[in-house]
């Protein structure tokens, strides 16, 4: 029986891997723009969703499972059933529903690709918009007029969305979940991704909301009392908080650096890719998806004793022309990839363990990616790679400047994305007779005032991941990742005293988190690193710290950073990586890592004024 038992694993394994590989490649050219093949894409999106949710697997492996006796297949058997389990559609009707669904977002998806959207520049010139040029605008630019070009554009697009077959898409998951047996959609979401209840997860959600409502309107008031009540309106708050600081660290963390940046700081920390494939597209242009992602075409795994690497892809939206643009592109770079580095190190011996859907928790993996750009903020990191043209490091002062303007606003930060839930929870729960267009952004509007005080900077109804059926209901993953993310950090800052090129991260981070995969559960994999279960109250203390506290714990950072020796070069990625931009090749480490990285300085610098103004 084992040997049946370990052919149909083996066949089920490539199987999955060729329908998977289809519609992952689709995925990647469709989303950066260098096709056009929808219908290839949703034809082979329809055609993973049914190998997926085909309901004739689970009966085999449960009998394949039990009779097994080798230890590692009845393992990798298990993984299938788990994966099965949450993917399976038995209801031939919400199967349908779902084929419908699919149809239904790849024709939302394509004419959200088609709309235009434009913003003022700083030259006051209207030019191409985009969710990350208007962000960053928001954050970074001095002109107000720009700022307010840059909040309606984000206006613009939330009228397009519930106007344009947003809300339909909306009623049409809801018939599909209570198809499947639940209240709504966010039910069955955070059911299928987290394996908790709506009321599990607010009872968390809630508790975070009232350890920090104190620090949230105290921070308001401080801001009103310095700037003027001004400060305060969503196209001025970004800037009024951070703007200042951004300009100047600006100089400090250019974008033309920024793979250097990574490239080195993850040698450092001993994080590798054990043989992995990358290709990374890191620069906004018309046409390509307006948020930073990471996918894996191929997860890794072992079969039959022989390591199967990853091929993984992910994206950031980098504009060097625009001032704040390195300094985010570098937070999407090492937000993506920690995601790499994670499903380039799951460790089973079955495809299912290593990707970014359920049974994988959204919080679990988002916990990977959020615990590496950490590392930014911290003052040993920026000291150490925060370097402006002549190569002098980032003062004290503006370290400190950094941590004054942005602390006394983390809680803020912090709640708009539990923000999200709240209003995606009640977005569910609505009848579709009053699901209208003005009742939608009423909704949105009074849920930022509950949770914010104010109006968002960011406007809820202008975030991507509410129109794809994967990231829809799943937001709060962030939240979740982001307290898991300061247990994580509390462990090694206690175990180590530092974080920064701390050698013994990659391979800690390899053995407890990545490499079970979706194994083991986010609670678990926690226990097993720090020895502590899950718990929101590290995150609320850290954004209920005063400035005082956070410039004294900077300091501390720093002062021993200097104690240190120095950290050397680190271990080798071991990774393949192409960095694209569209169908051009801008630089690869065929040839070696430092070739790669001059490669892709000289042609940021030769294509992007302000970088090649900044580097004389």
């Amino acid at each position: 029986m084992s040997s049946i038992a370990r052919n149909y694993l083996n066949q089920l394994n490539a199987d999955y891997l060729r329908v998977h590989r289809r519609k992952e490649d689709l995925f990647w050219s469709t989303y950066m723009g260098t096709s056009d093949d929808q219908a290839g894409f949703t034809a082979a999106e329809q055609a993973y969703k049914a190998f997926c949710a085909d309901p004739a697997r689970l009966p085999a492996l449960r009998e394949m499972q039990a009779q097994a006796e080798e230890p590692a297949l009845r393992r990798g058997l298990a993984g299938w059933v788990a994966f099965f389990e949450c993917n399976v559609i038995e209801e031939p009707a919400a199967a349908a529903l779902m084929d419908e669904l699919v149809v239904a977002e790849a024709d939302l998806f394509a004419r959200r690709k088609g709309l235009k959207l434009t913003l003022l520049d700083e030259q006051g010139r209207q030019v191409a918009g985009s969710l990350p040029a208007a962000s960053t605008a928001l954050a970074a630019s001095s002109d107000e007029a720009v700022r307010q070009s840059a909040l309606a554009m984000f206006h613009t697009l939330e009228q397009w969305v519930v106007g344009n077959g947003f809300l339909e898409v909306v009623a049409l998951r809801n018939r599909f979940a209570r198809a499947m047996g639940y209240r709504d959609y966010f039910d069955y979401k955070v059911h299928k991704n987290e394996q908790m209840s709506p009321e599990q997860l607010f009872a968390v959600l809630d508790d975070f909301i009232s350890r920090t409502e104190q620090r949230v309107h105290q921070s308001l008031a401080e801001l009103k009392a310095a700037k003027g009540e001004a400060a305060l309106l969503p196209h001025n708050l970004r800037y009024s908080v951070s703007g200042d600081v951004t300009r100047q660290l600006d100089p400090y963390v250019p974008f033309s650096r920024a793979l250097q940046d990574w490239v080195e700081s993850f040698r450092r920390l001993g994080i590798q890719y054990r043989g992995a494939t990358l290709t990374l597209d890191l620069l906004t242009r018309e046409g390509k998806y307006e948020n930073g992602f990471c996918h894996g075409p191929v997860p890794s795994f072992w079969q039959e004793g022989e390591w199967v690497p990853a091929v993984v892809n992910f994206t950031s939206l980098a504009d060097p022309a625009q001032v704040g643009s390195g300094w985010s592109g570098l937070n999407t770079l090492f937000h993506e990839g920690g995601h790499a580095a994670h499903f380039a190190n799951v460790t089973g011996n079955a495809p299912c363990f290593s990707q970014e859907f359920p049974p994988t928790s959204m919080a679990y993996a988002e916990t990977q990616s959020m615990f590496c750009d950490s590392l930014l903020d911290d003052a040993d990191w920026l000291k150490r790679y925060a370097r402006n043209g002549e190569g002098e490091a980032i003062p004290d002062e503006l370290i400190k400047a950094m941590i004054e303007a942005r602390q006394p606003f983390r809680a803020f930060n912090e709640r708009q994305i539990a923000l999200v839930a709240y209003f995606e929870r009640d977005l569910y729960a609505m009848a579709d007779s009053e699901r209208t267009p003005e009742a939608v952004l009423a909704l949105a509007r009074r849920w930022e005032l509950t949770i914010l005080g104010v109006e968002s900077p960011r406007p809820l109804l202008a975030i991507p991941h509410l129109l794809n059926q994967e990231s829809a209901c799943a937001y709060h993953g962030y939240l979740l990742a982001l307290m898991a993310v300061e247990q994580t950090r509390a462990y090694f800052l206690g175990r180590d005293g530092y974080l920064t090129d701390n050698p013994r991260i990659g391979p800690d981070l390899a053995a407890h988190y990545w490499g079970p995969g979706n194994g083991m559960t986010h609670d678990e994999t926690l226990r097993s690193l720090t020895g502590e279960g899950f718990s929101a109250v590290p995150l609320a203390e850290a954004c209920n710290q005063s400035v005082a506290q956070a410039w004294a714990t900077a300091a501390a950072c720093m002062a021993a950073a200097r104690q240190r020796p120095p950290a050397g070069e680190g271990t080798p990625l071991d990774a393949h990586i192409r960095v694209m931009h569209g169908a051009e090749l801008i630089a690869d480490n065929r040839e070696s890592e430092g070739r790669m990285l001059a490669d892709f300085e000289t042609w940021i610098r030769q294509h992007y004024q302000r970088e090649s103004a900044a580097a004389l």
